[in-house]
């Protein structure tokens, strides 16, 4: 888990290949940041028609950001259309899925997991005035801003967020308390480790 929280700005995200080599993603934060990731966060640049990457062993959840949607199409023959505004889907890692835009490109925030490692629940939420984030030994939250802006208290020293930046809260050795205010929408992801 990481040591302390910390606020990620957007222009700090690192573009990168997908595994596969067919499209880009801007990968937002991985813990640890090695090749052998308990958890990851991204966003994926879907420009074309492609098949997504295989990662066997995790898995992943999949929110529409920005775009007129995208068929999810997987080997059994299944098709799922995540369709705006932030249609999702939560998926094994190692199934073969290939994208194809319904129309024009899509921007989509990738959450992946190593199966057993961590327990993830994403959520999406409004935010209108105060939220109040929890995290203990264990437990801690990312903030994914997906419109508006927002502060966080001046206890947390994190400061503010816009729009696409991502905030980790961290309790470090105890439970700890963050609070935001402002407006617009967000993704909150509860990330814990798993002890069995």
């Amino acid at each position: 888990m990481p040591s302390s929280s910390r606020l990620i700005p957007a222009n700090e995200y690192r573009r990168e290949r997908w595994k596969n080599g067919l499209g880009w993603t801007r990968e937002i934060v991985r813990v640890p940041d090695s090749d052998a990731w308990d958890w990851r966060l991204s966003i994926a640049e879907i420009e074309r028609d492609a098949a997504f990457s295989s990662f066997p062993g995790i898995d992943r959840e999949l929110v529409l950001l920005r775009g007129n949607g995208l068929r999810l199409v997987f080997g059994d023959g299944r098709a799922v259309e995540l369709m705006p505004p932030h249609d999702r889907l939560r998926f094994a890692g190692e199934e073969v899925v290939t994208g194809e835009l319904v129309d024009g490109m899509t921007h989509d925030f990738n959450l992946m997991w190593r199966r057993g490692r961590v327990r993830t629940e994403l959520l999406h939420r409004p935010l209108v005035g105060p939220m109040l984030f929890f995290t203990e030994p264990g437990v801690h939250w990312v903030i994914h801003l997906i419109a508006g802006q927002a502060t966080f208290d001046t206890a947390s020293d994190l400061g503010q967020l816009w729009t696409g930046d991502t905030a980790i809260l961290v309790a470090g050795g105890a439970r700890s308390r963050y609070a935001l205010q402002g407006g617009g929408e967000l993704l909150a992801i509860r990330i814990e480790e798993r002890a069995d």
